[in-house]
């Protein structure tokens, strides 16, 4: 079975817009448990665009699902994921300017600093992931790092696919085929994640050897239509089909 990992993000996302306290990410983890998924992902973002603290926070006390923590390498994300442990952590490379996380973690190029904090993430009972491209050098530098599990970075397929560049998508899903496979190989768990819809997830479970997929916005936003637990449930039935 391939596990589903809900990315609640922009539940908080419609939240800010308006300065409210509702929708409640909380309840929306809820929601997705219900529903059958096996894990609740938030980013925490040094802006805070979106999930705040104290989201983090409450999802952390209460439990429901494993917590999933997507953070950049900062000392004060870092301090917050030390004190609320959560089961892991997933580093991303984070601009200011971006909408969303674009592209992967130079794990090979910021091994220096990258070092420390996995292993006091490591040391603090968290799972620790690298959320980069599927290239050979940052599938050796997470082994190097001695990150236990990667999650690949898909947007390059899912917006070639969008576009119907079918050569294109064609050689960034054999990418991420042959990224699997070495990664496998090292011993590392291969996640994936970014830009995954229904139309596209079923050329998506032709990677080999992925344990969870990650998914928020898609989900998120078949909500609207069918509500969270349907939307959830519609994705579980996908991946496992």
């Amino acid at each position: 079975m391939i596990h589903l990992g809900v990315n609640i993000d922009h539940v908080a996302t419609l939240r800010q817009a308006r300065g409210t306290a509702y929708p409640d990410p909380v309840e929306a983890a809820r929601l997705c448990a219900q529903a059958g998924a096996h894990g609740i992902t938030v980013h925490l973002r040094e802006d805070r665009r979106h999930i705040q603290t104290h989201d983090v926070e409450r999802l952390a006390a209460e439990r429901r699902l494993p917590l999933n923590l997507e953070m950049a390498n900062s000392e004060e994300v870092l301090a917050i994921a030390l004190r609320l442990k959560p089961e892991e952590a997933c580093i991303v490379p984070e601009r200011r300017q971006e909408l969303t996380t674009e592209g992967g973690l130079d794990a090979d190029g910021l091994r220096e600093s990258l070092g420390p904090a996995i292993d006091a993430l490591k040391d603090n009972g968290t799972e620790v992931s690298l959320f980069i491209a599927p290239e050979p050098r940052q599938i050796d530098a997470a082994v190097a790092l001695g990150a236990p599990a990667i999650e690949l970075h898909t947007g390059a397929y899912c917006d070639c696919a969008a576009a119907g560049a079918e050569r294109e998508a064609e050689a960034e899903l054999n990418r991420l085929i042959g990224a699997a496979l070495l990664a496998n190989s090292a011993g590392l768990r291969v996640n994936a994640g970014h830009g995954i819809n229904l139309e596209n997830v079923a050329a998506i479970l032709k990677i080999p050897h992925l344990h969870t997929l990650n998914i928020g916005h898609s989900i998120i936003s078949r909500a609207v239509f069918v509500g969270l637990r349907e939307a959830v449930a519609e994705m579980l039935r996908a991946i496992n089909p």
